[in-house]
Order: structure tokens, then sequence, then C-alpha cells
């Protein structure tokens, strides 16, 4: 993936093109990094991806002195460590990877990291996919299959991880765990050279609902929620469960599994005026943002407030505060 320059050298290419009169665009003395805003997604065919996309497009037109882009990423993990060390400006995450963050466990033991929330937004499903063939009748014979838990630092991997420990595996030993991409999945799967794959994302997944369409009968949606009770254990509340509506991707019946909610983070140093655009352009444009993905529209002012434990961005609290 392309990145950025360095943000010293884009400083130095600013001021050189101001002292040459190149007519560099005026972003005013009080844009932040430079103007520019990076939103860390995740894998292309996902929900992260469409909805920063379409948060980008939002915040290029109606920010004025700010351009910004989505890119793809490895999604939570990897999205917050790029936010703290100021690679991106926000970041999609699910909110128990999040949670982490804050307290300095799981994949951050021992270090907090610096991130505060812009909103909580809609809900990710689990998605546990067996291949037909492979004749997986339930969660406990995943046991030594060949299993994607998602991309390397992602929410994905984490809860697969701890939905397999739920319910009496080793991550790490009992099953045959790949990490990989969504695209890279999808594409294994139908060659069948993985017998099951995990996915948490939004309603419906666009990479998912390819899979499933494109080879009716061949791949089965397995249920989870029964796990719920050995994580709230560990966990805590941050994991709830749903059924995932037959609907979404005409499957034969609808599939109880466990949910967890996104959360929009940006770096504990943002500015607070920023904060308070980012959250206000959010809301105020959110019909925009239905248009590009349903999932936009399942949040609302008084949800999005709900990040605990996630610390609200003091921005943020204050448009929900006073709008």
């Amino acid at each position: 993936m392309t990145r950025r320059p360095p943000r010293l050298l884009a400083a130095l290419l600013v001021a050189v093109l101001a002292a040459a009169g190149c007519g560099a665009p005026d972003r005013g003395p009080r844009a932040w990094h430079e103007g520019r805003i990076f939103l860390a997604t995740g894998n292309t065919t996902g929900v992260y991806y469409q909805l920063g996309g379409g948060y980008a497009d939002v915040i290029s037109r109606h920010l004025p002195g700010y351009e910004a882009r989505a890119e793809p990423t490895g999604a939570s993990v990897d999205n917050i460590n790029r936010l703290v060390s100021g690679d991106m400006e926000i970041g999609f995450s699910l909110a128990d990877t999040a949670a982490d963050a804050v307290a300095g466990r799981g994949a951050f033991a021992g270090h907090p990291q610096p991130v505060r929330a812009l909103a909580r937004v809609y809900t990710n499903y689990t998605h546990v996919i067996v291949r037909s063939d492979a004749k997986i009748r339930n969660f406990a014979e995943l046991r030594g299959r060949r299993i994607s838990t998602g991309s390397p630092k992602s929410g994905t991997d984490i809860i697969a991880g701890r939905l397999l420990t739920a319910s009496g595996m080793d991550p790490d030993r009992d099953v045959r765990r790949f990490t990989l991409s969504l695209p890279e999945t999808v594409k294994r799967m139908r060659a069948g050279t993985l017998d099951a794959m995990f996915f948490s994302g939004g309603l419906p997944t666009p990479g998912i609902k390819d899979l499933l369409s494109t080879a009716p009968g061949e791949f089965v949606l397995l249920p989870v929620a029964d796990l719920i009770d050995p994580l709230t254990t560990r966990y805590g509340s941050v994991y709830t469960t749903a059924a995932l509506p037959k609907e979404v991707y005409g499957t034969a019946t609808s599939t109880p599994t466990v949910t967890v909610a996104n959360v929009i983070l940006v770096s504990a140093d943002m500015p607070d005026q920023l904060a308070y655009d980012l959250t206000r352009l959010l809301f105020t444009y959110q019909g925009d943002l239905v248009k590009v993905h349903p999932e936009a529209g399942n949040f609302t002012r008084e949800s999005g407030a709900r990040t605990d434990p996630i610390p609200l961005h003091p921005g943020a609290a204050r448009y929900y505060r006073n709008g």
C-alpha cells in the first residue's frame, strides 16, 4: 500500500512550494497534520472500507481546509497502532479491541493506548462459515480443521481466538490457523483449501455476500451464540448476541451469533475543535453515508455517545452535549 511521505518531509515540501510561489493550496494556519486526514479502515471487501470511503468524501467536501482519504488496513489492532503512531488520523475498531487498547491488555498488554472515541456506530456480527463438504455440524467440530481467523492484527482475529478458547480449544494448537485477509480467505474457501472462516462485520459484508450468493449450498453459517456465557464471564458486557437474519445472505434460517459494537477512534491529541467538527459531520451527513452502506443508518446521536469503556474525545463529548 502506498503511504504518504513522513510528516517532516511533507512539511518541508509545503515550505519549498510556498517559497517558490508554486500556488500550493492554503489550508489555513490551524489545519492539523497539514490538513490531511487518513482513515484507517479494513479489508477492501468489508464494511469499514466502504463507510470509511464515504466518511472521507463527506470530510473532504464539508470541512474547509482538510482533505480525507480512506486507506485499507488490517483493521482494529492495526488501526489503533497507526493512530497512535500518527500515521492515521481516524480509525475504525471493534469495541472489544478498543477497550483492550485503553486498558492496556490483550494485544496491548502493559501499554495503554492514548485513543479516544468520536462515536459508537453500528454492530458487527460474527460470521463463522464452513464448507458444506467439510461436514462440520457444530463449533466443537472445528477442532483440527483448516481455519482462517482473519487478517493479522484485526478484531476478527481477536474474537476468533476468544471464541475458540471459550469452546475449550487452543487457537494455536487445536486448529490449523491461518491469518488471512477477507479477499484471500474467500478465495481459499472457494478453492477448498480452507474448511472454515471467521469474519466480524456489518450486514451485509460485501465479501461474505459474494461468497454465499455465488455458490448456494456450498457454505453454511455456523451458530455460535451459545458461547456468550464464557465470553462475558471473562470479558464483560462488550459482547452480546443476536440472530443474523436469513434475508441478509439468503440462507435457509437465521443464525444466532455473537455481536460487538464498532467505534470510530482518534488520537487523544487531536484538537478539540477538529474532533467536534468530525463528529458533527458524521451525523449531519449521515444520510449520505447510508447511501454508501445501510449500516450507516444503524446508530443515532444517543447511541453514538455510549462508548464506555472507551473515553469520548472532549470535542466529541461537546457535540453530544451541546449539538
